[in-house]
């Protein structure tokens, strides 16, 4: 599907328009959201501003303050109401808490899912529906698309992935005019509309968090034990801090002491968290290694409207942005299914499969 014309995505909002139509978008300070309510404010929406305000752990520098500014400066420009949604006790519980657990249990969480089912299209849902709001906006990279939810036209920020666990009912009133867009087309978008976010740098890191080290984080709360690092033969090659910070397919977060001047880069492609070692391999194409399976047991299930027929050809991501592989769904019952690929691959327990037939976000479930 080629992009869209600014003028061509601008037109489709105009288009679906509806004066009496009340909109709250979450402002979250930074370039997307704020071209999608000067997208939504353009096309005459009754456009509100939300400022979500999640928790924050007292030992990493405080970020929400800025942003709150800054989405309240996006607000006036634009001439908008601006709320404050206070979701910290559901961020903690929901996110912050929920990620902790799973480290700990020795699995590889994506709390960015988490946010987004639990906070962004959960708590701060009710708290606009309970406020009169038709629907709610977000400057992710998707689309809507009559109740399905379809890959953004820019694969290199399509957000479907970390979508994947919101339903067709949710669908009915959220909007992402984003989805059509390039990221370039934002920048410019938001220098023609004069926004004051329009140079301002994309947030990294983890969901309403911001830009942290994971293992810094996880270690406020699990603590840190040094062990080994194993090559495929079994010999000592290195060591850690903790075999419960580190995933499958990492290239950091341990040291390599037994090395040549020619070793190219190791790759994490098995843990044995009862014995807290890992093994790395200078091999990247990791179906090789005997940890890789070619069947994945999937729970937890969401399917944005009817789950994937059995045998049919899919695709799958298993980490965002993660190359889509060839698959079938062999069963689904009992609130599970199994994933089979062509070829053996490297998946963790608690990561997601999200399951594509085409450009088209079915969902998925989590690893076992």
């Amino acid at each position: 599907m080629p992009p869209a014309s600014l003028r061509e995505q601008e037109g489709k909002i105009q288009m679906i328009n509806n004066n009496q139509t009340t909109v709250f978008v979450g402002l979250s300070g930074g370039v997307d959201s704020s071209v999608t309510a000067a997208l939504l404010k353009k096309a005459g929406y009754n456009v509100v501003g939300v400022f979500i305000r999640t928790w924050q752990p007292d030992f990493i520098e405080c970020s929400f303050r800025e942003d709150r500014l800054d989405a309240m400066r996006v607000a006036a420009h634009l001439d908008i109401p601006f709320l404050e949604c206070d979701a910290e006790e559901a961020y903690k519980k929901g996110v912050a808490d929920y990620m902790i657990e799973e480290y700990r249990a020795g699995r590889t969480p994506n709390p960015d899912i988490m946010c987004n089912r639990e906070i962004k299209f959960g708590v701060f849902w009710n708290f606009a529906k309970e406020r009169g709001a038709d629907f709610i906006a977000t400057g992710h990279y998707a689309q809507n698309t009559e109740g399905t939810l379809v890959k953004a036209v820019d694969p290199s920020k399509d957000q479907a992935y970390f979508l994947y666990r919101l339903t067709n009912k949710d669908l009915e009133h959220v909007m992402f005019p984003l989805g059509g867009l390039l990221k370039s087309d934002v920048r410019t978008l938001a220098e023609k509309f004069d926004l004051p976010t329009a140079e301002k740098k994309d947030s990294q890191g983890i969901c309403m968090l911001g830009d942290l080290d994971l293992k810094d984080f996880l270690s406020h709360y699990i603590p840190s034990v040094r062990g080994d690092v194993l090559n495929e033969n079994g010999e000592v090659v290195g060591h850690h801090d903790g075999a419960l910070f580190l995933t499958l397919g990492e290239r950091h977060g341990f040291t390599i002491t037994k090395k040549t001047p020619n070793d190219e880069r190791y790759y994490i492609v098995a843990k044995d968290i009862a014995k807290n070692t890992v093994t790395v391999s200078f091999e990247k194409n990791t179906h090789t290694h005997t940890d890789a399976k070619m069947e994945y047991m999937i729970g937890t299930l969401s399917w944005v409207s009817e789950a994937p027929d059995a045998g049919v050809s899919y695709t799958a991501q298993i980490r965002y942005h993660g190359t889509y592989l060839p698959c079938t769904v062999t069963e689904v019952l009992d609130g599970t299914c199994i994933v089979a690929f062509e070829e053996p691959i490297l998946a963790a327990r608690g990561q997601s499969i999200v399951i594509f037939d085409g450009e088209k976000c079915l969902g998925g479930g989590i690893i076992h």
